[in-house]
């Protein structure tokens, strides 16, 4: 209740002191300047039938009056006219958003507010109504994102932001479950991640004759099925403690089994908050993956987390996770793994968010030939262009470094360099039963000092995707 009543404040504070539709910062506010004197309410008639003619300004200035008076009933036909105006186009889409609001038609006013925001995702006013709809609705993540990104806005006053900051709290804390689920087709040209070579070269003896690599062990091209479903839940035990279990699963099917690949991966533990900006977790980690039909590896271990808020618009958060894998396919490939990752984001524009990334692993297997040590960084950014257009870029580069040479290839120890990129777009204007389309382009480039596990990797993925 106590959490209730803080939001129900807050949210009376940031609605006074935010600015009005007709001021909003938005080029569709160059309209006809407005006469000296502007009815409060609009003008009434005697007697029946009578007509009323309004400026652009006075239907404007009367519809605000009605919906500030809370008389909804005649204040809608005023903004269903405003629509009818090209230059108001941003204020009727604002008065009708906040009129479905004030009606408990909450699916309407996310229509009308992200309609504003697909020409112009700069609208910090707008975004705010949305993050507040978005919260009403019980969708605490995608409220958590919006406030987060108006909360970039420099023009924004300081006790507002104090507000946000106090409602994104407070929304970590609410948020109890989440599911996103996506059904795609990906054309790619390398589904089994091999060297296009026919042939290599192995030692023998002092001599190096070349092997002809079978057809599994080459390079080849499909078209895929592929699904995803990743969920969370937060059980609360008091303010400041809370259980953490998430959960995903990956399958993508390709003609035949050779290339098939389903890896379901499963976290549960504890999650301490330290004061307003800070989080520590710690959790048991379990993974099971099936690659051609076939158990390719059973993974236990724990993960510690950490986040922290440095301000409105940028955190950092650091893992460090340690697991025994047992390898379905050979001993050689059973030991452990222990990596780290740090990561930096910032909200960039009021629309997009970059991140930074350094990582980490060491693999300690039973064949020093396949245990290694790999470092790297990677760059991204992403968010919310014109049109409900969702996009991003990222890209990653890494070093492999292997402990002990494989001595059929070589008397030279295993170095791989990685490079991987990724850019997406979404269209969320567009929903099908729930769903909307995106796609997604995957390259990956291994550049080894042995031919065979040299590989380039093009993917595209057409998918579509429901977030609950």
């Amino acid at each position: 209740m106590k959490n209730r009543l803080f939001l129900a404040a807050g949210f009376a504070a940031l609605m006074a002191a935010a600015p009005s539709a007709a001021n909003a910062d938005t080029a569709a506010a160059n309209a006809d300047t407005a006469p000296s004197s502007i009815p409060s309410t609009v003008p009434g008639c005697a007697a029946a039938p009578c007509s009323v003619k309004l400026t652009g300004p006075q239907m404007l200035a009367a519809a605000e009056q009605l919906i500030q008076n809370k008389d909804f009933v005649n204040a809608k036909p005023l903004v269903d006219a405003l629509g009818l105006a090209p230059e108001y186009q941003f204020q009727h889409r604002f008065l009708k958003g906040f009129l479905a609001v004030e009606t408990g038609d909450l699916e309407g006013a996310e229509t009308m507010f992200r309609k504003i925001l697909d020409d112009d995702p700069k609208q910090t006013r707008v975004r705010l109504e949305l993050a507040r709809v978005m919260m009403l609705r019980g969708k605490e993540g995608s409220a958590s994102y919006h406030f987060r990104l108006a909360q970039q806005d420099k023009d924004l006053p300081e006790d507002i932001k104090q507000t946000v900051r106090g409602i994104r709290g407070i929304l970590r804390n609410q948020r109890s479950w989440s599911v996103n689920l996506d059904l795609g087709i990906a054309p790619d040209t390398n589904i089994n991640s091999a060297t296009s070579a026919e042939t290599v070269n192995i030692n023998f003896g002092p001599f190096q004759l070349p092997l002809t690599l079978d057809e599994n062990a080459r390079k080849q091209s499909g078209i895929g099925q592929t699904a995803g479903l990743s969920a969370g839940l937060r059980l609360r035990a008091n303010e400041k403690l809370a259980l953490l279990i998430d959960g995903d699963a990956r399958l993508v099917n390709y003609k035949g089994k050779v290339a098939d690949d389903l890896q379901t991966q499963i976290a549960i533990g504890p999650e301490l908050r330290i004061g307003e900006s800070s989080s520590l977790s710690f959790q048991a980690l379990g993974e099971q993956r099936w690659r051609g039909g076939e158990r390719a590896n059973t993974d236990f271990g724990a993960r510690i987390g950490f986040q922290k808020i440095l301000n409105e618009g940028q955190r950092i958060g650091l893992s460090i996770d340690g697991r025994n894998t047992d390898s379905g396919f050979s001993p050689a490939y059973s030991g452990w793994q222990i990596g780290s990752n740090l990561t930096y984001e910032r909200v960039i524009g009021r629309a997009f968010i970059a991140s930074a990334s350094l990582f980490g692993r060491k693999d300690i297997l039973d064949s020093q030939s396949f245990s290694n040590v790999s470092y790297g960084g990677s760059l991204g950014i992403g968010g919310e262009l014109p049109l409900g257009i969702n996009a991003g870029l990222s890209a990653s580069v890494s070093q492999a470094l292997f402990d002990a040479p494989q001595f059929i290839y070589s008397s030279d120890a295993r170095k791989d360099l990685r490079l991987f990129g990724r850019a997406y777009a979404g269209i969320r204007a567009f929903k099908m039963f729930g769903f909307s389309p995106s796609i997604e382009y995957n390259f990956s480039q291994i550049d080894s000092n042995y031919l065979l596990y040299e590989s380039t990797r093009h993917r595209v993925n057409f998918k579509l995707a429901r977030y609950f």
